[in-house]
């Protein structure tokens, strides 16, 4: 083997145990904090609170409330809007909770969340 070949040792000296260790932590904290973000959830309101909707972290419709008054048999077209914007709200709320907090998380680190 030529000289200053590979003599083994790991990804940089001693440092590769410190990084694998802080890496598993990251990652165990990570799904950790994904776990918990998931259970929460995230309510939003359109048409002046008479559509109400309530997601999980995991981008599941878990509850919609519709006052009856926002029922009109001739403006249907409204309602389905007001129950989207509700939806699309709750979501991006439960996007922007689980973005913040993985970055805190990874020091402003982008992996792909």
């Amino acid at each position: 083997m030529a000289k200053g070949g590979f003599h083994g040792g790991g990804f940089g000296g001693g440092m590769n145990m410190n990084m694998i260790k802080q890496a598993q932590k990251m990652q165990a904290d990570m799904m950790k904090m994904q776990a918990e973000l998931e259970e929460k959830t995230y309510t939003a309101t359109s048409g002046g609170g008479v559509v109400s909707a309530v997601v999980n972290g995991k981008h599941e419709l878990v509850s919609l409330k519709i006052d009856p008054a926002a029922v009109d048999p001739e403006d249907v077209e409204m309602l389905c809007d007001m129950v989207t914007a509700a939806v699309n709200e709750a979501m991006r709320m439960a996007d922007t909770t689980m973005n913040e907090n993985m970055s805190k998380l990874t020091g402003g680190l982008n992996l792909g969340f």
